[in-house]
């Protein structure tokens, strides 16, 4: 023990009793401030790695616990049955969403579901009748030569066999097909009007008739959604091959249903081609639509057609316009998973169209990959996409008599509301303008 002197010891008691009375309040606080802080500390860091242990226990389970079956496959492994669903989530995106969450199995469970809220301003499409007369003054602009020249070359006082042999070239080259070019030509060449010395209007007359009838005016062009037997929903499947603007005439087919008065709902299920959802949920949004898609890129489209499908029913919208894949180097998958996305489909709604949307452009080159998908699906309409753009009108001509199905709809520009219905007459009229 150290020695310390009485007088130095008993001042330094004096001053230490001084500090202790002057000081506790403010180091009671200081510590409970201290104290408080690393408790809240503490708890902060153990309810993080409480969460952070439950979210991998639950990722654990689900891997050692996959569902029975491969949605992403035509059957499932138990009885060769369709399976919906395993591939993951479902996303809805709709002007008002209420969020929920189930699973979805073909048994018809619902899938896991996520939903958002569009908030882009909703815009009003263009009335059907006033689209009909736009766009059949911007048919007769443009670049749809064919009925002009076969006037130019018909209006001739004396046709010799070389101008039949233009006529004939004229029409091949517009891609009416060489039945069709030919059925025409022994037409024109019987026909008074024509081979004898009659007015430029009786030989405009003439062609035009004959055009009309080789377009089918009297065929039955009305989507199965206007009629008035319609079902509800009514069920629309786009089908063609990608680059022929199926997801941009999907977005505008529902503007022309909006503008109509009716609710419509639209399924993203090309889920392979990245900016497809994210397209068509644009469309969406713009006119008020809810988008159902799937909640990750190369997800099961047949689980997001079953979803769609579901909530179509359960909401009682009008029409429900599925857009689908159109992967054609891989044929034979894309054939079984079209046919899987109708047959999914159907077990909640019977499929009402299902519409091809060909290229305009393509002509010809189009018209086997139209066989393909008549074949796989079966098709009930022809939606001609970019007809504004093309010298080859006269596949309006040869996809009917190919296919056996009307021409329904026609696209004519690159506005949201350049998709109008047919009108045979209108065509006519247009490329003889």
């Amino acid at each position: 023990m150290y020695f310390i002197p009485h007088r130095f010891a008993s001042g330094l008691d004096h001053i230490l009793e001084g500090m202790t009375l002057t000081m506790n309040p403010m180091l009671i606080i200081a510590v409970v401030v201290l104290v408080a802080v690393v408790v809240s500390v503490v708890a902060m860091l153990i309810i993080r790695l409480r969460k952070n242990h439950n979210e991998q226990a639950g990722s654990n389970a689900v891997a050692a616990n996959p569902k029975n079956g491969d949605a992403g496959s035509p059957n499932s492994a138990a009885g060769g049955q369709d399976a919906v669903g395993s591939s993951g989530a479902v996303e809805s995106v709709e002007p008002s969403a209420k969020a929920s969450d189930a699973s979805v199995s073909d048994d018809s469970a619902e899938s896991p579901l996520a939903t958002e809220t569009a908030t882009t301003d909703v815009e009003i499409p263009e009335p059907k009748d006033s689209r009909t007369i736009r766009l059949k003054e911007k048919l007769s602009k443009s670049s749809n030569p064919f009925g002009r020249v076969l006037f130019n070359i018909l209006a001739k006082d004396q046709l010799a066999e070389s101008d039949w042999e233009d006529v004939e070239d004229t029409l091949l080259l517009a891609d009416v097909g060489s039945e069709a070019s030919e059925k025409l030509v022994d037409e024109l060449r019987n026909d008074a009007r024509i081979t004898g010395t009659a007015d430029p209007q009786e030989v405009r007359q003439s062609l035009r008739s004959k055009l009309v009838d080789l377009v089918d005016s009297q065929s039955d062009r009305a989507l199965n959604a206007e009629k008035p037997d319609a079902k509800k929903p009514s069920v629309i499947i786009m089908v063609g091959v990608n680059g022929t603007g199926k997801t941009t005439t999907t977005g505008k087919l529902a503007r022309l249903f909006v503008s109509e008065g009716k609710s419509v709902m639209l399924a993203a299920a090309d889920t392979f081609r990245a900016a497809a959802a994210d397209q068509l949920e644009t469309w969406g949004q713009k006119v008020g639509v809810p988008v159902v898609r799937s909640a990750s890129e190369g997800g099961d489209p047949a689980s997001v057609a079953f979803e769609a499908s579901k909530q179509a029913k359960e909401q009682n919208v009008d029409v429900l316009i599925i857009d689908t894949a159109g992967r054609l180097q891989n044929k034979a998958n894309l054939m079984d998973e079209l046919g899987k996305i109708r047959r999914v489909t159907e077990k909640n709604l019977p499929v009402d169209e299902v519409l091809l949307v060909l290229d305009a452009v393509t002509g010809q080159n189009g018209m086997a990959q139209a066989k393909v998908f008549a074949e796989a699906i079966g098709i009930t309409g022809v939606v001609l996409s970019k007809l504004d753009g093309s010298a080859k009108g006269g596949i309006v001509i040869s996809v009917q008599q190919e296919l056996g199905v009307p021409v329904k709809l026609v696209g004519l520009g690159e506005g949201p509301d350049d998709l109008a219905s047919f009108d045979a007459d209108g065509f006519v009229d247009g490329i003889l303008a």
